[in-house]
């Protein structure tokens, strides 16, 4: 249960981020790769029994990177 407290907790953080305005595609992209990559390693790490934080880190590391490197067209 607390598990999933804390997943549901970091997908609302999630979904809260898309409020920011005022940036540019590329930082739009970095703060949504980064923010999904964070609720998806903390949803996968919750799932396999691992440290949450640290799949957190490393998935909002991964998404962060995947979104500054994706073109500006392609969607």
């Amino acid at each position: 249960m607390k598990a999933t407290l804390r997943v549901l907790v970091l997908v609302l953080a999630a979904g809260s981020l898309g409020a920011c305005s005022g940036l540019t595609s590329r930082e739009q992209r970095v703060l949504s790769g980064g923010a999904i990559g964070a609720a998806g390693g903390a949803a996968i790490t919750a799932i396999a029994g691992g440290p949450i934080l640290l799949g957190t880190a490393i998935g909002a590391g991964a998404g962060a990177v995947a979104g500054a490197v994706i073109p500006n067209g392609l969607h």
